[in-house]
């Protein structure tokens, strides 16, 4: 039996010297005509691309199963007001005064308020706004104006006559205390506890990653590397694995940057099903790390604090909140290296002589210019913040440029709704929702028809991943913000 003409095949190869497509299989290149000599390693060019690890450092996560997480923080305890004002009299004229408030700060109270947090018998000092002013007088309270508006308090003077200014400059009051005579009845009225309630709204955060049967049974020469150690030689393995460490990237910066969606936004409307404005609860956007300082914390801008001065003007305002005793800075590569800078500055070994101050004269301490932790007034640690450097997130842009951000350690009391009780919560912390059967934290599946699923038709394996949460920022009011 004779072989068959057809199909015909040429067993002479082609008389012009120039590889051509005919001459091989499919779509001739040089790598399928030679064996290349080829790494069989990916090369880690980023080296670790993750940014996660700011919340894993200082926060905490804990479950809630509600749509809105609610907590009291504690007021002020004593009363202060920065603006008032004196009717009548004058320096060594008066030995009584009737005093204005005309700003009230600590404890807040509305427009038409008709009672300062002021009563008969308290003993207050007053001081003069005036820079350089030595002004000052102490009295106790004889009268306030209940139902007043503005809000006057009388106060007789301990001196013998009147020292602050009167007339349109002024001057700060304060309580220190109380005086009664013999025999007479208690304190007339009562103050409240002035807490501030706060809130904050979880998001749902998704990502999928997807790739065909057949892609998933073919083999690559390259063998694979992921950061977390694992290696094979199926691409698609990669694949998913950037994507989870992506979505984990994701899941801390948005709790960084998220924001509320204002009534009536874009985002609003496109996050709600038929959302009017002011018509209930819409769950759109959330109060991320940033937005909270910026509204409810302190913020340094123009620069970073580059002198000594500079840093302790950010202790002054540390001085007038919570003083927490411990502290840790994260920044950017710039701030680390001024933080270094200012620090090397105080240790001026040279002509000048030697001196390590701020190290407890501690010379090897000094020396070690890659200073971590310091101390001045406050125990504080720096840090360095990938997300900051990292050039395709914060890394490098103009507008809105965040620097650092310090951050308190430990924890603080608050008022638990869900437990009815006060409870320590770190400063710093994620609630994730969740209930005894449905934690959804951080819940990863599979779907499709290959790679180990079998809920549909498709020729794929789609991996999912998805996180509801929330971060709450505590006693934002001792936390810093450094802006460009």
């Amino acid at each position: 039996m004779a072989v068959q003409a057809a199909p015909g095949f040429d067993l002479q190869p082609s008389a012009q010297k120039t590889a051509l497509e005919s001459n091989y299989i499919t779509n001739f290149n040089f790598l399928n005509q030679y064996l290349p000599d080829t790494y069989e390693k990916e090369f880690e060019r980023y080296g670790n691309r993750t940014i996660a690890s700011f919340l894993r450092m200082v926060g905490a996560e804990m479950p809630t199963n509600s749509d809105m997480i609610k907590w009291a923080e504690q007021g002020r305890l004593h009363t202060k007001y920065t603006n008032c004002t004196l009717a009548g009299g004058g320096p060594g004229v008066a030995t009584a005064a009737t005093v204005t408030i005309n700003d009230v700060f600590d404890p807040t109270l509305v427009t038409g308020a008709t009672t300062p947090a002021i009563r008969i018998g308290q003993t207050v000092m007053l001081s003069d706004n005036v820079g350089g002013s030595a002004l000052t007088n102490k009295g106790v309270v004889t009268a306030v104006n209940v139902g007043g508006n503005p809000l006057d308090v009388t106060i007789a003077f301990y001196e013998a006559t009147q020292n602050v200014p009167n007339g349109g400059v002024g001057c700060t009051l304060f309580i220190y205390g109380s005086e009664f005579v013999k025999g007479d009845t208690g304190m007339v009225g009562s103050l409240e506890s002035d807490d501030n309630f706060f809130s904050n709204k979880p998001i749902i955060l998704k990502d999928t990653y997807q790739v065909s049967g057949s892609d998933m049974a073919q083999i690559g020469w390259v063998e694979i590397t992921s950061e977390n150690g694992a290696t094979g030689y199926l691409w698609y393995l990669k694949s998913e694995h950037d994507t989870r460490l992506r979505f984990e990237d994701y899941m801390e910066t948005a709790m960084i940057e998220a924001v509320p969606a204002a009534n009536a936004s874009g985002a609003e409307t496109a996050l709600t099903t038929g959302a009017v404005a002011g018509a209930g609860e819409v769950n759109a956007g959330s109060e991320g790390i940033f937005y909270v300082v910026n509204n409810r914390g302190n913020v340094w801008g123009g620069g970073n604090p580059v002198a000594l001065a500079g840093f302790d003007t950010v202790i002054q305002r540390l001085d007038k909140q919570g003083a927490i005793e411990e502290n840790v800075i994260f920044v950017n590569r710039e701030f680390s290296f001024d933080i270094d800078d200012m620090l090397a500055a105080q240790n001026s070994y040279g002509a000048g002589g030697t001196s390590y101050g701020l190290f407890d004269n501690d010379k090897d301490m000094a020396l070690n210019l890659g200073f971590t932790g310091f101390r001045r007034g406050y125990d504080f640690y720096k840090s360095d913040w990938k997300y900051l450097n990292d050039p395709t997130m914060r890394g490098g842009i103009t507008a809105g440029a965040v620097n650092g951000l310090l951050v308190p350690a430990g924890s603080t009391s608050v008022y638990d709704q869900i437990l009815g009780k006060n409870a320590k919560r770190p400063f710093l912390h994620v609630r994730y929702r969740a209930s005894e059967t449905e934690d959804r934290r951080y819940k990863t599946w599979i779907t499709g028809s290959a790679g180990g699923a079998r809920t549909s038709d498709l020729d794929a394996m789609t991996v999912n991943f998805l996180s509801e949460r929330a971060v709450c920022t505590l006693g934002a009011n001792n936390f810093f913000l450094f802006q460009q």
